[in-house]
């Protein structure tokens, strides 16, 4: 028989391999080196905390991908999977960016994606992702993400009943200590709880101690170092105080480690939220067009558009690409544009864009823009590069190095100070109490809770924010902008001014209509009581009004000018119709309580007349009229640029840009799909008052996560103090550790009686 290879490794994957260490397990990973090595990132061999996972085969629909023309050439994004750590983000930018053709790349760890520019003669998108996927990494098109993180669900899970089982055990034997429980079922209990916490220390745990290693990796002290410190360290203590007959701190560390997985499954489910908002915002645009040929009408892809192109919108269609009126007449939905919920008339040589629908009439439109030059697909674009931008780093993130470092130097002290006076075992002692007392679940947890129930506070005022980060960046914002139309209105046309005899006629005339406007005329008259007439002949003309005959007398019903719908007779004017889009009842209540948080102001697509009336009723500190989408998330960046941070709150289609491009981006709950995706929160309330409470919970909420923080630093400094002086021992520093937990839940318990007395302050 044949004797047993040495066993060894796969340098690149780590797969378990008979033969010498530099023994490749396969072709793939031989590969994968030879890339690495071509690129001259060897040394990522020795600052990954993880092998590589296996090289696989780049699958997905390449051509399906958007690539855009900039300045530099080609770009498109790709999602890539399997992203460890810092590390490899360093390797699959530094191997992409050597790449003949790419000249530029750009990857985000934390939402996994990427934007790569690059020569399309000399490499191509799918060049890129088997580029990728020969690292072991799996590269595939945005859009195509997985729902869910099943791996840290399946972590939590798992982390979640250990913890349960482990407390309800530790339970029974602290009551056993004055009990007097029998030694053998003390020691079942002390067994069963290692075997419990074993898997959430090796395996719930892993994320904490990758991270840890990829920051000292990258020399960082990162908060999952002593997060890592304090789980090993009292994983360690019970292996060895378990046989020995002692008790460990297994209820405090799968706590710990439950608590933190939980916090991260809900930043996770807010990242793929906010990713969702370009695709949705793509599905709303149009995906076909009849073109008009010599030999008719043909249905074809609005990809195979080219300008110059005839093609025909009827009721129901939804323009399919930028271009010019060229024949007939129509309402159309100009929201995409403006904003505004009311229909324009287009006629020849008007101007429409992709995606407005037609709500009356039809139109031939002569094609000037397509493809990725449209509104909406630049709009598309400017929603996807947003998603994109990083977060800001919370007070706990800036103050976990410190911390990190002041708790290694103070163990490190004790264990060598006590050493040399009492003895190894003692200083041994000392070290662990140092690090198990001062573990940083409050630091870790000063945040989050006070967040959460922060955001528990603002749900119950009308207001949900996508995560607890957008809470505190609320916190920091300078500058407010409303968009008009939905937001500080209603959103739909009322009539405000009409005797009930005209009324009656429009309504009898408008009875059978879809227009917005005919609408607002039958419901006007429905809630003064009238009864509506049944109106013979009716002739309804796109852009030029309604006509019909009633009481024995031919009536039309006319556009009179902007707000004003015009009724004539037989023998001419008969009255007037004022219609408008009012604003909302709390709007000028809740845009003064606004300018007391920062300067407020109203952008509208609408005309400077109708901007200036609303303004005159609210009051802001700024209003611009005929803003398109772009000059919105323009100004937007503007303000960004000057150093400020900025609240956008709006709900039409035409908000996309600007709400990802804000700090914070809140839609109404009214709002088009694509804008409540888009944004990092939704108004429930139809009303701007939970603008104002989510701005007050806010700062409340900051409040509190400072003073958790100092609460958390105090208890760790006196704590620390004591362990360090000798009169702690571990297993009173494991009692002692979640003290500094209670102390930070009882912050996060007052902040809504805080809020209360903050709303009370502000009322009087």
């Amino acid at each position: 028989m044949r004797p047993a290879a040495a066993a060894g490794s796969c340098p690149h994957c780590g797969l378990a391999v008979e033969g010498a260490e530099d023994v490749f397990c396969c072709a793939g990973c031989a590969l994968a080196a030879q890339i690495v090595a071509g690129a001259g990132l060897q040394r990522w061999y020795e600052q990954r905390q993880l092998p590589a996972p296996r090289p696989g085969v780049a699958r997905g629909d390449w051509a399906a991908v958007p690539v855009e023309e900039v300045s530099a050439g080609s770009q498109c994004r790709l999602a890539i999977d399997g992203l460890r750590c810092a590390s490899c983000v360093w390797l699959v930018e530094g191997v992409l960016e050597r790449t003949p053709g790419v000249v530029h790349a750009r990857v985000s760890y934390a939402t996994g994606r990427s934007v790569i520019t690059f020569d399309p003669e000399l490499v191509g998108v799918g060049d890129l992702g088997e580029r990728i996927a020969a690292l072991g990494y799996r590269p595939r098109p945005v859009g195509a993400e997985a729902t869910t993180d099943r791996d840290l669900l399946t972590r939590l899970g798992l982390a979640a009943f250990c913890t349960a089982n482990v407390m309800l055990l530790a339970a029974s034997v602290y009551v056993g200590w004055f009990d007097g429980m029998a030694e053998r079922y003390t020691a079942l209990f002390r067994w069963t709880q290692l075997a419990l916490a074993t898997p959430v220390a090796l395996w719930s745990a892993a994320p904490f101690f990758a991270a840890a290693w990829a920051s000292l990796q990258n020399r960082i002290l990162h908060l999952d170092l002593p997060i890592s410190l304090a789980v090993g360290t009292m994983y360690a203590h019970a292996l060895v105080a378990t046989p020995l007959g002692h008790d460990g701190f297994l209820d405090s560390l799968c706590m710990l480690v439950t608590l933190l997985l939980a916090g991260r499954v809900v930043e996770a489910r807010g990242r793929r939220a906010a990713a969702a908002a370009a695709a949705s915002l793509a599905a709303s645009l149009p995906t076909t067009a009849r073109r008009l040929t010599a030999d008719g009408v043909q249905t074809v892809r609005v990809e195979e558009l080219a300008p110059g192109d005839r093609i025909e919108a009827g009721l129901g269609d939804e323009i399919p690409a930028d271009g010019v009126v060229e024949r007939g007449a129509a309402e159309v939905r100009m929201a995409l544009l403006t904003g505004e919920s009311a229909p324009v008339s287009v006629v020849p040589g008007h101007r429409v864009v992709a995606g407005a629908p037609v709500v009356a009439g039809s139109v031939v439109v002569r094609v000037e823009v397509v493809g990725e030059e449209t509104l909406g697909r630049r709009m598309v674009a400017q929603v996807a590069s947003a998603v994109d931008r990083g977060l800001l780093p919370t007070p706990g993130d800036r103050l976990a190095p410190w911390f990190t470092g002041l708790t290694l130097a103070a163990a490190a002290v004790g264990a060598v100070g006590w050493s040399v006076a009492a003895g190894w075992g003692v200083g041994l002692q000392v070290a662990v109490a140092v690090l198990v007392v001062a573990c940083p679940c409050a630091l870790g947890l000063s945040g989050p809770v006070a967040v959460h129930a922060g955001l528990g506070a603002l749900a119950r005022r009308g207001a949900v924010l996508s995560s607890g980060q957008t809470l505190l960046q609320l916190a920091l914002v300078d500058r407010i902008a409303l968009d008009k139309t939905g937001t500080v209105t209603a959103g739909t046309p009322r009539v405000v001014a009409a005797d009930d005899a005209v009324l009656r006629i429009a309504a009898g005339l408008e009875r059978a209509s879809n227009h917005p406007l005919a609408a607002a005329i039958r419901d006007e008259a429905a809630r003064r009581g009238l009864p509506m007439p049944l109106a013979s002949e009716i002739r309804e003309e796109p852009g030029a009004g309604i006509s019909g005959t009633l009481d024995g007398q031919r009536w039309c019903l006319s556009s009179g000018g902007a707000g004003v719908v015009r009724l004539d007779g037989d023998a001419g004017l008969v009255g007037l119709i004022r219609v408008a889009d009012t604003r909302r009842d709390d709007a000028a209540t809740a845009v003064a309580a606004l300018r007391r948080f920062a300067p407020v102001a109203v952008l509208t697509g609408d005309h400077a007349d109708v901007a200036d009336a609303i303004a005159a009723q609210v009051q802001p500190d700024e209003v611009r009229a005929g803003m398109s989408p772009e000059a919105k998330a323009g100004w937007v960046e503007e303000r960004r640029s000057e150093g400020h941070r900025v609240l956008f709150v709006g709900d039409g289609l035409n908000d996309g840009p600007a709400l990802v491009k804000a700090d914070v981006g809140l839609a109404m709950r009214t709002g088009a799909p694509s804008t409540l995706l888009a944004a990092d929160g939704v108004v429930v309330d139809e009303a701007l008052g939970p603008v104002v409470a989510a701005l007050r919970v806010a700062r409340v909420v900051r409040r509190t996560v400072r003073a958790n923080l100092v609460r958390s630093v105090g208890y760790n400094a006196v704590a620390v103090t004591l362990a360090l002086a000798g009169w702690v021992d571990p297993l009173v520093a494991a009692v002692l550790m979640p003290l500094s937990s209670l102390l930070v839940l009882w912050g996060g318990m007052r902040i809504e009686g805080r809020v209360r007395a903050e709303e009370a302050w502000t009322s009087s």
